[in-house]
């Protein structure tokens, strides 16, 4: 019997036996060298910006402290410019700047033919400002902001200083500069902390890259680790630079103790930086849901309402104010589309165009309209308009702020009214001040009129006499004639008094200047015979008509020619000439002016001249010349006075041009 076993298949022989695991080997060995050089290189990294870093810190650090310092400078500048306040004062102020900044080594304030008026700090050396201490300062004139000199005086164990040049103006004028010197060595050593200068060493370096202010206080830097900032100060380039006296990592000894602690470093790292993350989560949603409890209360006390409509007009949003000037809650409005329930029927042409225009992108910013409350009644609104922008600069939409302007408008009426009231009291006293005059110019028609009746009935009487003589035809009309043409008279000066004195509403309507001043030139005339002033009126019949209330016109005229009467009282009657002339402007207006040769307006009157309760004279009211100006602005015009080259004033109001023509 035989027995059969099969034998193992032979392996076979070549190189791939050997070289996985070589390649292994030489992977993890690669592995275990990469890894350190790797971490030294992170490490290396980190550091480099980690300087960077903590170098912009330093920066903005030593930056804020000049700004702070530039501040405190530019409050005190301002109050130098309006007023010189006591020495005692201004010491004490300058004493606590220096309290307040170690590196400020001198502070001095030039006037602005550049002497010293004050000073504090070290002396000035006897040749004075640097020359880039004085082009910073001719610069900083020039244009009217805080410069920088370049830095000086570094040599040896003397560090440099620098000089910041602030000029001084009012009303803009020049008063002069305030000087600051600030120590750049106290400067670092003040604004960096211990900490950054035991590590790094700091240097500030001038446009030349010399060192003119250094700090290290953990020995000089050994150039691995460097980084330069500029502390872009204007008008100068003082540059920080910083030296870490750190050295480059070395390898780690112990890979897998270094391992360890890196991944629990990490571990801790990134436990800290969730934590952080998770605080600053819920920080920004407290600061959020406060924000909104604020911007809600605001808008809750708002008495300004607020619209916000889409780009298709639907609005959008609505705050308490807006529902309130409107009576209707917010649910009435919100995604409404126009036509809205607060519109006024009246008005809904003008909402419909408005909407238009605003649906075309072209937007009215400001306007004045009337909104209806759900109750009818009716609310004058201003509205601002604006545009709706998103945080990504998109135009969504528009935005409105609504004014309830209901007490406006009636502080507006009652002040016209008070206004109409004012002008009827004026043109009553102006009647009261020629009412002697006018009952003189009266008698003389009413007696002249008593005396063509008186001969009348002698004719009639002499016809009805025993003698029997006929009437005399030609001479009883001629009297009844005359007799009529005095009553005329009587009661065209009457119907002007009237019309001047009675109270009426301001109306604008076209009329002709030549025909205002022919229908006040009887009541002018009489004022001025009493006066024995002589009257002169050039008004061309071709004026242009004005667009004017008659009434407030005549009341002017009244009011400038009494005025002007007056002021001739204590000249020669030989030259008492008062002048009315009129003419068309070059912007064409129609100017009116009324010219005396009286004692003309001190300087120290004119400037007061049209204020009301203001007058020269002792039983005047000094209303007369406000309400003429007054008046003369309702019509859009001007009112103003100039010396008359002969002695005296004019006085010339403006009216613009009606398009119209002039009514009788």
């Amino acid at each position: 019997m035989k027995t059969s076993f099969t034998l193992p298949r032979p392996v076979p022989e070549g190189p791939w036996r050997w070289l996985v695991p070589v390649l292994l080997v030489l992977l993890f060995l690669l592995v275990l060298l990469w890894l350190p050089w790797q971490a030294r290189q992170m490490e290396s990294n980190e550091r480099q910006e980690q300087l960077i870093a903590d170098t912009l810190w330093v920066e903005q650090t030593l930056r804020f402290e000049l700004a702070r310092s530039e501040e405190a400078l530019a409050a005190l500048g301002a109050d130098l410019a309006v007023d010189t306040p006591p020495p005692a004062a201004l010491q004490a102020r300058l004493a606590q700047m220096f309290k307040n900044g170690h590196e400020l080594q001198r502070i001095i304030w030039y006037d602005a033919n550049g002497q010293v008026k004050a000073s504090r700090g070290l002396e000035l050396p006897p040749e004075g400002l640097t020359q880039s201490s004085r082009d910073a300062a001719a610069m900083a004139r020039s244009t009217r902001l805080g410069r920088y000199s370049e830095p000086y005086g570094a040599r040896g164990l003397v560090h440099g200083l620098i000089d910041f040049h602030l000029p001084l103006y009012h009303a803009g004028k020049y008063m002069g500069s305030l000087v600051a010197t600030y120590n750049l060595q106290t400067l670092l050593d003040e604004n960096v902390p211990w900490w950054f200068a035991q590590d790094n060493a700091l240097s500030l370096l001038d446009g030349d890259d010399h060192v003119v202010a250094q700090r290290a206080a953990g020995g000089p830097g050994r150039g691995v680790y460097t980084h330069k900032r500029a502390l872009d100060l204007p008008g100068s380039q003082i540059v920080l630079a910083t030296d870490s006296v750190k050295g480059a990592p070395k390898l780690l000894p112990n890979l897998l103790v270094g391992s360890v602690i890196v991944l629990a470093l990490g571990l801790v790292i990134s436990l800290v930086a969730l934590w952080r993350h998770i605080a600053r989560t819920i920080a920004a949603e407290n600061a959020l849901r406060q924000q909104m409890a604020f911007r809600t209360a605001m808008e809750d006390s708002l008495l300004t309402g607020l619209r916000a409509r889409d780009l298709e007009g639907r609005v959008t949003y609505v705050n308490p104010a807006f529902c309130r000037m409107v009576g209707l809650p917010p649910e009435d409005l919100l995604g409404k589309m126009p036509p809205m329930p607060y519109w006024a029927p009246e008005a809904m042409t003008e909402y419909e165009s408005r909407f238009r225009k605003v649906l075309s992108g072209q937007v009215t910013p400001q306007f004045e309209t009337v909104f209806q409350r759900s109750d009818g009644v009716r609310v004058p609104v201003l509205v601002f308009e604006a545009p709706l922008v998103d945080a990504n600069g998109r135009h969504t939409g528009w935005m409105s702020s609504i004014l309830d302007i209901t007490d406006r408008k009636r502080a507006e009426e009652l002040n016209r009214q008070q206004q109409e009231k004012l002008e009827t009291s004026a043109r009553l006293a102006t009647m009261g001040e020629i009412s002697s005059m006018l009952a003189h110019e009266l008698n003389q028609p009413l007696a002249a009129i008593a005396s063509y009746t008186a001969g009348a009935l002698n004719v009639l009487a002499r016809a009805d006499g025993d003698d029997g003589a006929p009437v005399d035809a030609g001479m009883l009309k001629r009297a009844l004639e005359q007799a009529n043409t005095q009553a005329r008279r009587a009661g065209q000066i009457i119907r002007s008094v009237h019309e001047f004195v009675k109270k009426r509403e301001p109306r604008r309507e076209t009329v002709a200047i030549p025909n205002v001043v022919d229908g006040i030139r009887a009541l002018v005339e009489l004022q001025a015979r009493q006066s024995y002033v002589s009257l002169s009126v050039d008004v061309p019949p071709d004026l242009p008509p004005v667009l004017a209330d008659r009434v407030l016109i005549e009341q002017v005229l009244l009011n400038l020619t009494r005025n002007a009467i007056e002021a001739m009282q204590a000249i020669d009657p030989e030259r008492r000439v008062l002048r009315i002339t009129a003419h068309t402007g070059e912007q064409g207006e129609v100017a009116v002016s009324v010219i005396d040769n009286g004692h003309g307006i001190a300087p120290e009157v004119a400037e007061r001249l049209f204020s009301p309760f203001f007058s020269t004279k002792a039983e005047g009211m000094g209303m007369g010349l406000s309400i003429c100006r007054t008046a003369i602005e309702f019509h859009g015009g001007t009112l103003t006075h100039a010396a008359n080259p002969g002695g005296g004033t004019v006085f010339t109001f403006t009216l613009q041009q009606a398009q119209t023509a002039p009514v009788a």
